[in-house]
């Protein structure tokens, strides 16, 4: 019997190209052969570290000293990402889900977008103290004036509730994207955020390519994917429902709001709004590290 890692395919061309060149063999011989020197159909794996920062590691240390400054000052410290864009209707969502057998959940053959429904944007802050979460489930472009009115929803909805006489904000945020340290929007953006609220906000950037340690991965989007895995977003609302019912044996509790708005792309920044823009660099890597004030 053949080997199931070798497709029927696979070794015809094999046997074929070695014939071509002179030597007969049949696709049984190559299977044999190839398994013999311990030969396997097999994937891609993601291990390869990029380009690193010289300063990744300190950059580490920094963040994490900020943000148990900052808790320990009864202050908010919250991480801040956009998850995956995803399609609304009736497509296939990957991931399995418990049902009786042979009654899986029928979804579009095609995953074309539906112009009524659109993509949504969840933009999420973790409260890295209390172990909540908040997302913003945009239906417009993913643009840092939506990333700064989710964190101001956020504020109003959750974060007043809980800190009474926060000192400052402190935002966790990966380097690029919407909340990207090069993106003047995104400043100017927090600079009016922060003279509303009349509280400074400090930025921590993480080091180019290591998104994936921002705490909001691993600590909210990674638990919402899991709890919608094979079910089909069907609606903006059951997109809403699915996040907010996202819980984990820790405590894990998330709130959920849609944003109707729209935000437009291309918004400039020019250099005279940049430099009213009170912002205030640290000392290490100020590109990185910086405080907003009021």
């Amino acid at each position: 019997m053949i080997n199931l890692r070798w497709t029927s395919k696979s070794l015809r061309k094999l046997s074929n190209a070695l014939t071509s060149i002179g030597h007969k063999v049949s696709p049984m011989s190559v299977h044999n052969l190839l398994n013999e020197l311990d030969y396997s159909l097999q994937g891609n794996r993601k291990g390869v570290e990029g380009k690193q920062n010289k300063d990744r590691d300190r950059q580490f240390k920094y963040i994490n000293k900020q943000v148990t400054a900052c808790i320990n000052s009864k202050s908010p410290a919250i991480s801040v990402d956009t998850k995956k864009k995803e399609k609304v209707g009736n497509f296939s969502n990957s991931g399995r889900e418990r049902r009786k057998k042979r009654t899986p959940v029928r979804t579009l053959t095609h995953d074309f977008i539906i112009p009524k429904l659109g993509k949504v944007n969840p933009y999420g802050i973790y409260d890295i103290a209390h172990n909540k979460g908040w997302v913003g489930l945009g239906i417009d472009h993913d643009t840092a004036s939506f990333a700064v009115a989710t964190i101001g929803r956020w504020w109003r909805r959750m974060g007043s509730t809980i800190y009474k006489k926060p000192k400052r904000i402190l935002i966790t945020a990966d380097c690029g994207g919407s909340n990207g340290y090069r993106v003047r929007l995104w400043k100017f953006e927090l600079q009016k955020l922060a003279t509303k609220l009349m509280l400074p906000i400090q930025v921590c950037h993480f080091p180019p390519g290591t998104s994936k340690w921002n705490r909001i991965e691993h600590r909210l989007f990674s638990f919402i994917s899991q709890n919608w895995r094979g079910v089909p977003l069907i609606s903006h609302a059951v997109v809403l429902n699915l996040i907010a019912a996202t819980t984990t044996t820790t405590g894990l509790k998330v709130q959920c709001e849609l944003d109707p708005k729209v935000y437009p792309k291309g918004v400039k920044v020019s250099d005279d709004d940049l430099a009213r823009v009170k912002i205030r660099p640290a000392k290490f890597h100020g590109e990185w590290n910086y405080t907003i004030l009021p």
